[in-house]
């Protein structure tokens, strides 16, 4: 207890002690009596002496409220007594090294660095200066400086600048006064102009008289001497004038010296100070060709691979990779051209807007200019310096500090008369309806008329009897089928050989269910090999159409090796196309490669023992049920893509089943991205090793696939497909290149294309060189999908998630700021992902996220159309409008029923309110599809809450806005590079069901 007492009274003691002395330092400044400096000397002698001995008195000093700094800075501007000066300094310094940089922040808000500027300023003028008080002024303002985002501001107008670099060029080898004067020459460098100013007092080659090679004494001062030149060096015209003296050079002997005799990596601070100053030189063209021709990009790859073992030198091999990632040679990417592969020729060019732009770009575009610094020849002298104003900070009025909220109300009034709005009724036939010939339970004892005066008025203009008529025939009379796919003999059925009709009796024709008898082996890995051959490539043939309903199962039957056979499409494969073509006129289609030579050689034994059967059967029982194999090959018949593509993918044709688990984030391994890079930069360093061979090319109509059997196949001619140019750089590695969307020069992000040719055992690398974003979940854990035939045929048909030393960085690849839109600059980013597949021979599929095409969906409107039961749900499937290919966008509408044709059914059924709902405006985003896919099926479901939802609203939905971008494998524009997605400004008005209306049809009016 004593000893506590005692301590609590000290405690009291000394702050009452500095509470005293600040209180007599306050009156000597007030006084401003001759012969007070002897007063002032003392209370500042006894004020250090209480600083440096306790933190308790520093904390009062620069707490809230106190008054001691003030009081100390005002006596440090008055007084003329050096060791006052001296003893005052001493305090600041003790004040502000512990803290954590608040309370230098608090000696910057008091004003100090302006008072230690001026007392810098004064101390300068005498002859010789004062030594230990240049030493202690630049020890404090270096501490402070950093704090003080106007300092180089205020050293220039004090005209202090110069006053540090006479300091160290008279006093190179007094080191104690040197440091103190670097390290505030570089917190006046963090000021462009200062920068300038300095540099053309000779500071960068004063630097390298300060820098040299490997040597033990005085590190210190060697650090702070390469922190303050990186500073320097990254004004450009300072790195100019490094450029122009060779010390370019010297910089990589210096970095060389010190790695090559820091064996135990104790000066490490001191050789990523040298890459830093090598990063700054660098930002500027002719730095980077001078580190090019002194051969620095092999020195430093050499050398940061030696550092590699040694997970303390990180901060340097990164560096060292960002230096040469930065001075890689700019390449354009190889392609003819940026522009899109495939062309689309509009009906009307516009005469402004990104069309116009795009199609009166220059001819040489696509030519790449390093533009990082054009204007390096315009620089001068007149920096412009950008200074941040705090005081516009007072009068800055934050507008959404409070939200008004009667601005989120929407307009009340409508956009458009009541006239123009009924030029939309078709898109409305539900109000017209009167459901006379539909047989409803009646509830209500009194029928609806419609001629009648009705009591309650309808609140929808477009109900009449006119428009009624000619509307497209209701649901009506579609029976409701009883469907347990599962378990019927309809789920497990596929034709092998379907009949394409011609153009001219296309309606006319349908699935033709080959085979009656068929024999169901007990598992699908029982699969000969003649018969994984045979489903290499499916004939479509003409056949006769049955008035069954389309099964939801896929089954395979090998009626005799000789029926199977390959046919190639009639058409050429044009580049341009004024209409779009139909995928299936004309011509018959091959369904992609099922499989290329058969199951694995470790069950071939087991395939031959199971392969004595007449027939052979592969059974999935597991894909949605409103998949249909049969059907999607009917619905994509009519399907017009541009390219007019010939085939069709294998997971689009067979379907999927999702994953039995929740899909786990990639756990990223350390340093992927950095080993990525250097395998990126010895395609600089040893050309030879590089095969760079194209191995597809959709730019060379007279492509031939390689047929090598080390080379992988690809192929991306499918609906939703997107790969334009493959180059094999290794054996095992595969540049490609995304296509742009049509009538465009960018957007890359979406890929699906189709691999074969395979080994196991074998890590191939896949390269995407051309996406656009600067960041991406592939950073993140995401990995691409992988669908693999191999596994399908094993009653696995699912999309996984593969790859491994998954990563997302800038590359090499650049174009100019005229085909960037006007950015400067532009690079490109590369995917990267290692790939070992399972299967030898397999056909795999790669994509970035789930493809769901315009044929699954259309197959998908048509198997819900005939499986819902129409005494209860109201489904219609309608047209909205043509695309500029010729392909329809579907309008659908779901409701429930009304409960009988009396007026006040009927009345309930015309008022409900409308829901609208769309999906894919952007082609890439698949996503928004499954997910449109779940809102249908839980909307035409007899779920109660369903049920609800379909008595109180109407549905109107447009599952795909965007289907000619979905069919080409687009990932953002339409044709017309018109985003759709301005419909969401006006559909944020609609409140009334008018507004609605309009919102609807405002993809027309675009």
């Amino acid at each position: 207890m004593n000893k506590a007492k005692a301590s609590s009274e000290k405690s009291v003691s000394a702050s009452s002690r500095t509470i005293s002395l600040l209180s007599q330092l306050e009156k000597i400044n007030s006084d401003s009596v001759l012969g007070e400096s002897d007063s002032a000397r003392h209370v500042t002698s006894r004020i250090l002496h209480l600083v440096q001995s306790q933190e308790k008195t520093r904390k009062e000093m620069t707490s809230k409220g106190s008054t001691g700094i003030e009081i100390i800075l005002s006596t440090l501007e008055n007084t003329r007594d050096p060791q006052t000066i001296l003893n005052i300094l001493n305090i600041l310094i003790e004040i502000v090294s512990v803290g954590g940089g608040r309370r230098a922040s608090v000696l910057v808000t008091k004003g100090g660095t302006q008072i230690l500027l001026q007392l810098l300023l004064t101390a300068s003028k005498d002859s010789p200066p004062n030594e230990e008080l240049m030493v202690l002024l630049h020890t404090l303002l270096a501490k402070v400086g950093p704090k003080d985002k106007k300092i180089g501001v205020k050293a220039r107008i004090n005209g202090v600048l110069n006053i540090s670099l006479n300091l160290v060029k008279h006093n190179l080898q007094n080191h104690r006064l040197v440091l103190p004067c670097l390290q505030v020459l570089r917190v006046y460098s963090t000021n462009s102009v200062n920068a300038v100013s300095l540099g053309k007092n000779g500071v960068v080659e004063l630097m390298f008289k300060i820098i040299g090679p490997f040597s033990k004494r005085n590190t210190s001062l060697m650090k702070v001497a390469l922190d303050t030149l990186a500073a320097l060096l990254k004004s450009k015209t300072n790195a100019r004038r490094a450029v122009d003296r060779g010390y370019v050079q010297a910089l990589i002997t210096i970095y060389v010296d010190w790695h090559r005799h820091d064996s135990r990596h104790r000066y490490m601070l001191i050789r990523k100070g040298v890459l830093q100053c090598i990063k700054s030189v660098t930002n500027i063209k002719l730095g980077r060709k001078a580190f090019i021709d002194a051969n620095g990009m092999k020195i430093l790859y050499n050398t940061s691979q030696e550092c590699l073992a040694v997970r303390t030198l990180d901060p340097l091999v990164n560096t060292s990779s960002l230096i040469m990632r930065k001075c890689f040679p700019k390449n354009r990417l190889p392609l003819p051209t940026i522009k899109s592969a495939f062309h689309f020729q509009l009906p009307v060019i516009p005469a402004s807007g990104p069309v116009a732009q795009l199609y009166n770009l220059p001819p040489d575009v696509d030519d790449v200019v390093d533009e990082s610094d054009d204007n390096d020849d315009a620089e001068t002298e007149s920096e412009i310096e950008t200074e941040i104003d705090d005081d516009k900070d007072q009068h800055f009025k934050n507008d959404d500090i409070e939200t008004d909220i009667n601005k989120l109300k929407p307009r009340q009034e409508l956009g458009r008369s009541i006239e123009e709005l009924k030029m939309y009724e078709q898109f409305f036939p539900e109000l017209s309806e009167n459901f006379q010939e539909w047989d409803l339970v009646s509830k209500e004892p009194k029928p609806f008329v419609p001629d009648a005066n009705l009591s309650g008025p309808i609140v929808v203009p477009t109900a009449s009897e006119e428009h009624s008529a000619e509307a497209k025939p209701s649901t009506k009379g579609i029976a409701l089928k009883e469907c347990s796919p599962l378990l019927t003999e309809e789920y497990n059925r596929r034709p092998v050989f379907l009949e394409l009709p011609k153009k001219d009796n296309m309606k006319s024709s349908s699935l033709h269910q080959q085979n009656d008898q068929r024999n169901m082996l007990p598992s699908c890995q029982c699969l000969s090999q003649e018969i994984v051959k045979g489903l290499d490539r499916i004939s479509l043939q003409n056949s006769a159409k049955n008035d069954q309903y389309y099964g939801t199962g896929c089954v395979v039957e090998k009626e005799s090796k000789a029926g199977i056979t390959t046919l190639a499409s009639s058409k050429p494969f044009e580049h341009v196309s004024p209409c779009g073509g139909s995928l299936f006129e004309g011509s018959s289609v091959q369904l992609g490669k099922l499989c290329c030579t058969g199951v694995d050689s470790e069950e071939e034994e087991d395939s031959r023992s199971s392969s004595s059967g007449e027939h052979a059967t592969l059974q999935i029982s597991d894909v949605s049920p409103v998949h249909d194999c049969d059907l999607y090959l009917e619905m994509v018949k009519n399907t017009k893509s541009i390219p007019e593509y010939s085939e069709v993918a294998y997971p689009d044709y067979f379907g999927h089943i999702p994953p039995p688990f929740k899909e786990p984030i990639l756990e990223r391994r350390y340093g992927v991205q950095r080993t990525k890079i250097c395998q990126d930069i010895e395609r600089l360093i040893y050309q030879n090793d590089i095969i760079d061979r194209v191995v597809y090319d959709l730019d060379n109509s007279s492509f031939s696939v390689p047929e090598e059997a080390d080379v992988l196949k690809f192929n991306s001619k499918f609906e939703s497909g997107n790969l334009r140019k493959v180059i094999q750089i290794r054996k095992n590695e595969y540049d490609l290149i995304l296509n742009s969307d049509i009538n465009s020069n960018h957007y890359h992000q979406w890929f699906y294309f189709e691999v074969s040719g395979m080994k196991t055992g074998i890590g191939y690398r896949f390269n995407i060189i051309n996406c656009e974003k600067s960041n991406s979940q592939f950073n993140y854990g995401m990995q691409p999908l992988m669908y693999s035939v191999q596994e399908a045929l094993r009653c696995r048909p699912c999309w996984t998630r593969v790859g491994t030393d998954i990563c997302y960085y800038k590359n090499h690849f650049s174009r100019s700021s005229i085909a960037a839109g006007g950015q400067k600059g532009k690079s490109y980013y590369t995917i990267t992902f290692t790939v070992t597949f399972q299967h030898k021979e397999d056909v795999c599929y790669f994509a970035y996220h789930y493809p769901y095409t315009y044929s699954t969906l259309k197959m998908h409107l048509r198997k819900l159309e005939s499986m819902h039961n129409p005494q209860q749900i109201y489904f219609r499937h309608d047209v909205l409008c043509k695309t500029l290919a010729g392909n329809s966008c579907p309008l659908v509408t779901i409701t429930a029923m009304p409960e009988s044709n009396y007026y006040e059914h009927i009345y309930q059924f015309r008022n409900r309110p409308y829901i609208f709902l769309s999906a894919r405006v952007h082609p890439g985003e698949t996503n928004a599809s499954w997910v449109m896919k779940g809102t249908l099926e839980y909307l035409m479901s007899n779920s109660p809450n369903a049920q609800s939802l379909r008595e109180s609203y109407i549905f109107k939905i447009i599952p795909m806005l965007n289907p000619d971008g979905v069919i080409n494998g687009k990932y953002i524009v339409i044709i017309m590079v018109i985003l759709v997605r301005r419909m969401y400004l006006c559909m944020a008005a609609a409140s009334k069901r008018q507004c609605g209306i309009q919102v609807l049809m405002l993809p027309l009016v675009t």
